[in-house]
């Protein structure tokens, strides 16, 4: 009986066993919540893969195109990996760029603007998130027209303004915009900024009124130190935007010597053309436009490289993935 009564009990711990088994194999497999499971984790990293090598496959091939010698060009089994280094065609794309000084005016554009506008667009989204003035949803309007009418619209007013102030072929029309919050994406910024300003509780404001402090004191004293999300992401933004802006340049610096990197590659596209129609095309065309593309945009890349984290949890913050 004792006998019997035992394998009785060891088939019930069995039974037990294979239900506790299946169970967690079910919760491993589709998870207890729908995000949870292997399958929707499987899903989502392909997703990222399959996003991570649509951009990351044009800069390898860049990276890998523009240090190849005249054998691995002309070798079809060579594709991604040469079998030897060959650094000549960056040296030249940087010569004919004239790197440093194409970089440092990209710079000294790309900085002033970012800065102007980070502060500037800071005013007026503060204004219409927390002040009541006449025609608020008027100027909104306006604000949102900005944004949405294209620059090629407006831009014969702005060059025939630029050419009559005589500051054509300078980088005066350029920057100047970014003082009233209007520039490159202008309205974007000030949307931002308004965005976060609306979601800060009222209570600072009564308490600084409370203290003494006027319009001007709150907003440099109290909203500003809460904005530095919204400043890092806006900053970032019209920095980069700025960098790769090649139709303000090329309207404003058109013959001019003195240009941004944004213009190096069209005007080496320009002299490789007529080469190529004088001495015919040669093997290096391609991989020299490459090394200009890489050189280019190895700046914003270094950026957004040592800035991401901070920059994703201001986008975060500020409420653009709403």
């Amino acid at each position: 009986m004792s006998k019997v009564f035992t394998q009785m009990k060891r088939t019930n711990l069995d039974r037990i066993d294979w239900r506790l088994l299946l169970t967690r194999t079910r919760y491993f497999v589709f998870g207890k919540e729908a995000d949870k499971g292997l399958i929707f984790r499987v899903f989502i990293y392909l997703i990222l893969i399959d996003t991570a090598y649509i951009y990351l496959n044009p800069i390898m091939y860049m990276i890998a195109t523009m240090i190849k010698n005249a054998q691995d060009l002309l070798d079809p089994s060579v594709v991604w990996v040469p079998r030897s280094i060959y650094t000549g065609v960056l040296t030249d794309a940087w010569t004919k760029l004239k790197y440093p000084n194409a970089f440092t005016i990209s710079m000294i554009i790309s900085t002033s603007v970012a800065v102007l506008q980070t502060v500037f667009c800071a005013v007026a989204g503060y204004a219409f998130a927390r002040l009541e003035f006449p025609f608020k949803k008027f100027w909104m309007f306006c604000l949102l027209l900005t944004f949405v009418i294209p620059l090629q619209v407006i831009i014969l007013p702005n060059l025939i303004a630029a050419s009559t102030l005589g500051i054509m072929k300078t980088y005066y029309p350029i920057i100047i915009p970014a003082l009233f919050g209007h520039g490159l994406k202008g309205a974007l910024f000030v949307i931002i900024y308004r965005q976060f300003f609306s979601t800060q509780p009222k209570e600072l404001e009564e308490a600084a009124k409370i203290d003494g402090a006027n319009v001007f004191k709150i907003f440099y004293k109290v909203m500003m130190p809460l904005a530095r999300p919204a400043i890092l992401v806006v900053f970032l933004f019209s920095f980069v935007w700025t960098w790769n802006d090649y139709y303000l340049p090329s309207m404003y610096l058109n013959g001019s010597k003195e240009v941004p990197l944004s213009m190096g590659i069209s005007q080496i596209s320009a002299e490789l053309a007529q080469q190529a129609k004088d001495f015919g095309p040669s093997i290096f065309d391609e991989p020299l436009k490459m090394a200009t593309s890489f050189l280019i945009i190895l700046p914003p890349l270094l950026l957004y490289a040592f800035t991401q984290r901070w920059f994703v949890e201001g986008v975060e913050r500020t409420g653009l993935v709403e």
